[in-house]
């Protein structure tokens, strides 16, 4: 700015510069009039950036708002005015409003210049939008670039922000600095805090807070009673909502939907009551909000005639006034009636949500009101919601219930995510028609994908109340069933040693082990795969060896998870061994067990006898192709693994997300930038949306490429906000080509996406460490350990007499480490002995 006036005023004096088309003019005169023509020059720049922020905060007629400022941005550049930091500011607002942050950002990226209000204003925008990962990010810079104070607009953002993130630490430290800047009394920075620490049930605490406030605006009211209500003190928000209406502050809509929604959760009946007169008693026309939430109250306290009655006197209605009538009439067992405001609501030509056909399709399934169901299947079909998870989980449920199994496992099956809601829906089905075979099947098949069960699953196929998602949980079931006596039976024993296998409590899944009175191979192989999945992988062999000397026969889950504890001990022989055996069984044919030997023969090495596998299969599902292609990739040919790609798409293979992580990966071994881009932009061709692994290749291909400024551009124009894995791979390559700057920065957004990762800062020290640059390594070490990071130790291993020994730098746990020190401490004498000679 200093320089910009110097600048000014040497243009204004410059006394010696020629005249304006007239030599022979007074030397007098002459100045004055190159002052006078400046000066109007500035006037009508002065005009001209008045009237371009006019034209920014005026409301436009135009539909397409985004095109009318980008319109209005150039016209800003032509006038030479894209340095202004007042157009700037309420350029970043204009594009915030019209959810175009990616112009904000790169505005406020590109400003010589930034105010407070420039701070304030992008930081508010991604608190608006969501992005509050974003905002803390500017809000961090703001404070190590900038030396002003922030002042309550910015505080009062970044509050929020924090409030969305529910980080209790950050928004502590924000409170600090609220107390030190003097800020504490502000409205906006008060509210804010409000509303951070109700939102982290600290209601208390939001309560000192409010109650220190000055001022109180109507949204500060409303915030301190929507938190009370959260928390299900329905009584306290009445009674704010009387101080509310003595302060002379009118209650709005969200605080009256706030306390009515507190009354329905705790059944307040009347407290909701004393609302509703209170609404009845302004003499005005309510709110739509309001009337959804009087609804909602009466028929969650089963009063739903009453909550008919002011659905039917609703002036206005929108989906969800129709959604809330036709659940309450299915929570409280009016199905029929729920039916038929269903078709009401589609006569009025109303389009019902995925809400809506929930609850009415949980009605169809109470009266077993099978053509009524198949009806609303046809309308979630016709309107794009086959997609929803509780459309789809209630059209089982309804086929199920109206005995058409084989119509339910024909909606199962067009799921394309499974969870586990969906697979719960599915099993009580068949358990229902006691088709325990297809039941248990399924449960086998959310076990091989990794889908915890949860309480119903082992209701519907055990009868036992239980749900296995969590160690803590687990142990209080497993108590329960010793405190009654009740004998663990195969799928309830096997799913508790499941859990305590992957909470990395493989004690306590050994000891129930056993003392199971009997163990089939279902538990088996749940003990087995407990020690594959934490690592314990010798454990798992182990245990397989007494499993020979039982009558029970190893099946496919068995080998498929010893020979994945092959693959952790890349040990070949035990691989073969184990594949001897499976041809002997048979189950060479089994897919699962097929793709864990193909991937076994990749991770030892062996790329030969994978192919020569992959060749004799005769059934080759998209895990199959998948697993060989990887294999190719891994051993750094890429030439055949796009060559299997196109023999798979000329089979008419479909490929999956998995496939182009190989593909991709095998183009970013060879530096096939090209290659990799051609097939990165096809991914959409076969309906696959791209992911944190394609986009972490697409980074890597082209960082090993030594292109790694496009890589930084790639990662900052993604459509999702970049991971530390993507940043890692920028860091990686950075250190490949010897790019400091660029290192740092990859660096620094690894490690603030994922503090805890030990390998953003390994990265990140070496590439210092090899540039010198010694004090900035010392930096990065201690903030690793500032953050409390541990590198995690590397190892070596090797197998003598069909036993590995597995070796840590310093480590001592070996039971021969003393004649191993011993011989490497000779060694060492010998080699300085020899160097000393030479």
């Amino acid at each position: 700015m200093r320089k910009h006036v110097r600048d000014l005023y040497v243009a204004i004096f410059r006394f010696d510069a020629p005249s304006c088309n007239n030599t022979t003019m007074n030397p007098q005169f002459s100045k004055i009039y190159r002052f006078s023509n400046f000066t109007s020059q500035i006037i009508n720049r002065r005009s001209r950036k008045h009237e371009l922020a006019k034209l920014l905060q005026s409301p436009s007629t135009t539909d397409n708002p985004n095109s009318y400022f980008k319109t209005v941005h150039g016209q800003i550049i032509v006038s030479g005015s894209q340095s202004d930091t007042l157009l700037a500011n309420i350029l970043i607002k204009s594009y915030s409003k019209c959810d175009n942050l990616t112009y904000a950002r790169t505005l406020f990226d590109e400003m010589p210049e930034r105010d407070i209000s420039s701070w304030s204003s992008m930081i508010s925008s991604y608190t608006q939008h969501g992005y509050s990962e974003e905002a803390w990010t500017i809000f961090l810079m703001f404070q190590r670039s900038s030396n002003k104070i922030p002042n309550e607009y910015v505080l009062a953002s970044v509050i929020s922000a924090t409030t969305q993130l529910g980080n209790v630490v950050k928004g502590s430290q924000l409170h600090s600095l609220v107390v030190k800047t003097g800020l504490d009394q502000d409205i906006y920075v008060g509210t804010s805090l409000v509303d951070f620490y109700s939102k982290i049930n600290k209601i208390e605490d939001a309560r000192l807070i409010f109650d220190y406030l000055p001022i109180k605006n109507a949204r500060t009211w409303t915030t301190i009673i929507a938190g009370y209500s959260r928390v299900g003190k329905s009584e306290v928000s009445l009674q704010l909502l009387t101080q509310m209406k003595e302060n002379n502050v009118v209650p709005d809509r969200y605080v009256l939907s706030s306390a009515l929604t507190a009354c329905s959760i705790i059944g307040f009946f009347k407290g909701g009551k004393q609302i509703h007169g209170f609404v009845l008693r302004r003499e005005a026309s309510m709110d739509i909000s309001v009337s959804n939430a009087l609804v909602d109250f009466y028929v969650k306290c089963g009063e739903v005639k009453t909550g008919r009655k002011i659905f039917d006197h609703m002036e206005f209605k929108n989906v969800i006034s129709w959604t809330t009538m036709i659940s309450g009439y299915m929570q409280n067992l009016f199905d029929k009636e729920a039916m038929n405001l269903f078709i009401e609501m589609s006569k009025n030509g109303w389009k019902p949500d995925g809400f809506a056909c929930t609850s009415v399709l949980t009605s169809c399934a109470s009266l077993e009101a099978l053509d009524p169901g198949r009806q609303i299947h046809c309308y979630t079909i016709k309107t794009n919601l086959e997609k929803d998870e509780f459309v789809n989980n209630s059209l089982i449920d309804m086929y199920s219930k109206c005995n058409c199994l084989i119509d339910a496992r024909r909606v199962f099956n067009g799921i394309q995510n499974h969870k586990v809601i969906g697979y719960n829906a599915m099993i009580e089905g068949y358990c229902r028609h006691e088709n325990l075979h297809e039941a248990l099947d399924l449960f086998h098949e959310m076990r091989v994908k990794s889908i915890d069960p949860s309480l119903l699953t082992f209701v519907s196929l055990l009868g036992v109340s239980a749900s296995l998602t969590t160690l803590e949980l687990s142990k209080q079931i497993h108590s329960f069933i010793i405190k009654f006596g009740i004998s663990l039976d195969v799928f309830a024993g096997s799913a508790l040693i499941d859990v305590y296998s992957k909470c990395s409590f493989t004690s306590d899944a050994r000891k129930l082990f056993d003392e199971m009175p009997e163990r089939d191979i279902v538990i088996w192989n749940a003990m087995i795969s407990g020690y594959t999945h934490v690592s314990e992988s010798e454990n798992a062999i182990k245990l397989y060896q007494e499993l020979q000397l039982t009558y029970q026969k190893p099946n496919e889950f068995t080998y498929v998870a010893l020979i994945t504890a092959s693959s952790n001990l890349v040990s070949l022989s035990h691989g073969h061994q184990f594949h001897t055996q499976i041809l002997k069984t048979g189950l060479n044919l089994d897919p699962f067990v097929t793709n864990a030997l193909l991937d076994m023969y990749a991770k030892c090495g062996s790329k030969k006898e994978a192919q020569n596998l992959f060749n004799s299969t005769f059934f080759k599902d998209i895990v199959c192709w998948n697993s060989m292609i990887s294999t190719y990739a891994q051993h750094g040919d890429a030439k055949e693994s796009l060559k299997l790609f196109k023999k798979m798409i000329n089979e008419k293979i479909q490929p999956n997300y998995v496939t182009f992580i190989a593909v991709l990966s095998a183009c970013d071994h060879m530096g096939l930038v090209k290659e990799g881009f051609d097939h990165f932009s096809t991914m959409g061709k076969f309906g696959i949306s791209p992911g944190v692994e394609h986009y972490a290749c697409m980074v890597s291909l082209l960082g090993r490429a030594g292109r790694v400024y496009e890589a930084k551009e790639f990662i900052e124009k993604l459509p999702i906000r970049p991971p530390a894995v993507i940043w890692r791979s920028l860091l990686s390559a950075c250190g490949v080509v010897g790019n400091v700057e660029l290192g740092k920065y990859a660096g620094e957004m690894a490690i603030l996406n994922d503090p805890k990762e030990s390998g953003s800062y390994v990265l990140l020290s070496n590439i210092l460490a090899s540039k010198g640059m010694w004090s900035e390594v010392k930096k990065v070490r201690e903030k690793m350990e500032g953050n409390g990071v541990v590198k995690e130790a590397g190892c070596s291993w090797i197998e003598m007499n069909n036993e590995v020994h597995v070796f840590i730098a310093r480590d001592k746990s070996h039971r021969e480490a003393d004649l191993i020190y011993s011989v490497i401490n000779n060694l060492i004498d010998h080699v300085r002995t020899h160097q000393t000679l030479v």
